[in-house]
């Protein structure tokens, strides 16, 4: 796909800032680069209790992927952990921020394998307040191929500056909401429709 293809998308992606449209737009664009299977945006600051700011799974896997996630096992996630130290904004695998023996240690075994991915990859964008949007692409089938993942980077000056404008208040919601675990502004699979306003 030439880069020229991609400009209604990025268009589109920029018309729906600030509405409940806005995560379609940008996960629309993402899968016309390089398909994938889920799509999850966490919102962090801190060791506060992450806020799931968007997701687009089935009900029965977002039981696994967001709430069993939110009850514990998000503390030894390697993405939770890169976006407390932080690391620089950036397109990143997993496999790249985890551990040594991640694949023998206590979060993989009685957690992420039961998710049953391939890969996930994350663009870790900062906003104001101390606070970091991770956007994670998560396949099931296969990993990103070296190809996909220098397109997909390709977009992350317009991926960094649409997640700052969108959620850029994120870190005053997670002081009003430390424990619920779950933005009042979400869209995904179980958040409730609102009427478009501008995003704070």
């Amino acid at each position: 796909m030439r880069s020229a293809d991609l400009l209604p998308g990025i268009g589109g992606v920029i018309g729906a800032l600030g509405t409940p449209d806005f995560p379609g737009a940008l996960t629309g664009l993402l899968r016309a680069v390089a398909p994938y299977t889920y799509t999850v945006a966490f919102g962090y600051r801190g060791t506060a209790r992450p806020i799931d700011l968007h997701d687009d799974f089935p009900r029965a896997k977002r039981q696994v992927f967001v709430t069993d996630y939110q009850a514990g096992p998000y503390l030894l996630d390697p993405f939770f952990l890169a976006a407390t130290r932080p690391v620089p904004a950036g397109l990143y695998r997993m496999r790249d921020l985890a551990p040594d023996r991640f694949y023998q240690g206590e979060y993989f075994r009685n957690y992420y394998v039961r998710t049953g991915l391939a890969e996930e990859i994350g663009y870790f964008v900062d906003v104001p307040g101390g606070a970091t949007v991770v956007l994670s692409l998560m396949r099931e089938e296969k990993p990103f191929g070296a190809h996909e993942i220098r397109r997909l980077d390709s977009l992350r000056p317009v991926v960094e500056a649409c997640l700052r404008r969108h959620w850029g208040g994120l870190a005053a919601r997670l002081m009003e909401a430390p424990e619920r675990g779950r933005d009042p502004t979400a869209t995904g699979s179980s958040a409730p429709s609102r009427p478009s306003a501008p995003a704070s």
